[in-house]
């Protein structure tokens, strides 16, 4: 017997709510709970000086291109250089990303890019023709396509590549702080504390789910 979609998501909200509390029961039985101090970790990154963020921000680059996730890098930048750098590296990385993946679809890799898009592309497409630059922050803010796949389907649009990078980082920046924000608290939860890291990062989660309510009444408005 099939679970129906309500059933799905319930389970899905149990495991997001319970995780975090059984991850932080297992690290006070097991003596974990020393090693989990984010100070320690942070010191450690830096004592590898400009060599830390520059490798992250690397890795956080060529991600896109292979079509790799990037929100366990983003939640990693929170864990490793805490909220304020955290964010800085991610932000930067994930919009040089999806920067280099725009270049390789428009100048290197055309064909293969239009053809594993197939139907999606004119969509994105039309979008573009309609409304320029101001789609790509819609589709940044709002999540109407995943990731990986509107870096490269934007390079075979004739936006301009200035107007997509800037518009793709000015609106990727706020769900990237609130991954950062939200993850830097992480090491902290598992050992029983609830710092205001992690409040805001709830806050900053919640108004962004509302952004897609907001936009679908808007339209319906204003059609």
């Amino acid at each position: 017997m099939q679970m129906n979609h309500r059933t799905k998501s319930l389970l899905k909200l149990f495991l997001f709510i319970a995780a975090p509390g059984l991850v932080s029961l297992l690290v006070r039985t097991s003596g974990l709970r020393d090693y989990l101090e984010a100070e320690r970790l942070q010191t450690w990154v830096r004592s590898f000086g400009l060599l830390g963020p520059l490798i992250y921000i690397l890795v956080f680059m060529v991600a896109p291109a292979f079509f790799l996730p990037g929100l366990p890098i983003t939640v990693a930048g929170g864990v490793v250089f805490g909220p304020v750098w955290g964010t800085l590296y991610a932000s930067l990385g994930s919009t040089l990303g999806a920067g280099l993946a725009f270049l390789i679809s428009r100048y290197f890799a055309r064909e293969q890019i239009r053809e594993l898009l197939g139907p999606k592309l004119l969509a994105i497409d039309r979008g573009v023709e309609e409304k320029g630059w101001i789609y790509v922050a819609m589709t940044r803010l709002i999540p109407l396509f995943p990731y990986n796949l509107l870096n490269y389907a934007f390079g075979l649009t004739r936006i301009k590549f200035y107007q997509y990078l800037l518009a793709s980082w000015i609106c990727m920046f706020p769900a990237t702080a609130a991954y950062v924000i939200f993850s830097s608290s992480l090491l902290d939860l598992f050992k029983g504390t609830i710092p205001k890291e992690l409040m805001i990062g709830v806050i900053l989660f919640i108004l962004i789910a509302l952004l897609p309510v907001i936009y679908r009444k808007f339209i319906q408005r204003n059609p």
